[in-house]
């Protein structure tokens, strides 16, 4: 009986030192950020040790992770000298543009060089985190009827009331109408008081919280009165014909075929739309067919209809709502 050879087992990447330098001392400050807090979010994201040494920045670790953190370094550093600023979620869309199989260096972070994927509005300035977020955006500017379709929390309906909102500002649209289904939750509500806007408003909050973190309070409310901007339910669609209006169907997946149908058809010169949805997530009776799926396989591959898909890697809550939906992900593949 021969020897079986013994196998070397892998070594470990050797750990040293490599420096990445920033000529302007206070833009490095900010770059490092108060009681070094962002130097210490890569740090902890990257497994490696950052040191301040003068106008340097010290990298311990493996070489790939050097590497990878002068990347996001210099890029942060980059968007600091254009006067932009630095905030934890910038942090975290650096570090996602940044992960193994992401684009080639030329086009990563390409965010922080000023090419255009930042979405402007009147009270803040929005950047897409992760690479299908950058898609998503540019589909949004590029195609009159644009799907975005993924999990909770990953910017789906964030980022289309956001492009609407520099449209409606830009003067390329007259009004913005976003709308979704009344559908409850898996929950029974009951006859809810008031008049129909009191009924069908704690449906549309999520719609209402976006569009104030990009306008101001009073001209929200201005615009609403005027209805320049209108948020309503979907059922109060049918009939009309939509022009020059930026509109967006969120929460599609509890549309049905038939209310699907009728929206889509809506589209009228001038105008954009965006549907939104999460397949995972239908609160349709039992038995009755989503209308974002049937959409999905009837429009495929027509002109001017782009579909965008995030997954739990573009979550851009809370990270352990990432872990929560990987785990659903992979418990429907098992059970499936």
């Amino acid at each position: 009986m021969g020897i079986s050879a013994l196998k070397t087992p892998p070594q470990p990447e050797e750990v040293s030192e490599s420096f990445v330098e920033f000529p302007d001392n206070r833009l490095l400050i900010d770059l490092c950020g108060e009681y070094d807090r962002n130097i210490a979010l890569i740090e902890h994201h990257l497994g490696l040790n950052i040191l301040r040494r003068g106008n340097q920045l010290a990298l311990v670790g493996t070489g790939a992770d050097r590497d990878r953190a002068a990347q996001v370094l210099n890029g942060l550093y980059a968007r600091l000298e254009e006067g932009r600023t630095l905030d934890g979620g910038t942090i975290d869309a650096a570090l996602r543009l940044s992960a193994p199989g992401a684009p080639a260096s030329g086009d990563q972070l390409e965010m922080f060089r000023g090419t255009g994927a930042e979405i402007r509005t009147r009270k803040k300035s929005v950047e897409p985190r992760t690479e299908a977020q950058k898609a998503y955006v540019r589909a949004l500017f590029d195609h009159e009827m644009a799907f975005g379709i993924g999990p909770a929390g990953t910017g789906k309906t964030y980022l289309a009331v956001a492009v609407a909102v520099t449209h409606f500002i830009g003067g390329h649209v007259d009004k913005i109408l976003l709308s979704r289904p009344a559908v409850e939750a898996g929950e029974r509500l009951g006859f809810l008081p008031g008049d129909m806007k009191e009924k069908v408003d704690p449906y549309m909050q999520p719609l209402y919280d976006a569009l104030n973190d990009f306008l101001p309070a009073k001209q929200v409310q201005k615009l609403l009165e005027e209805k320049r901007i209108e948020i309503a339910p979907l059922a109060f669609m049918r009939g009309r014909t939509l022009s020059n209006a930026f509109v967006v169907l969120d929460e599609a997946q509890n549309a049905t075929p038939m209310q699907m149908k009728m929206f889509l058809t809506r589209l009228g010169e001038g105008s954009r739309m965006v549907i939104t949805g999460d397949r995972t997530q239908v609160d349709l009776p039992r038995g009755v067919k989503s209308g974002l799926s049937e959409a999905e396989r009837i429009l495929e591959g027509i002109k001017g209809v782009s579909f965008n898909y995030f997954t739990s890697a573009d979550v851009v809550r809370h990270p352990l709502v990432a872990r929560v939906i990987a785990a659903y992900e992979r418990d429907d593949e098992t059970t499936g």
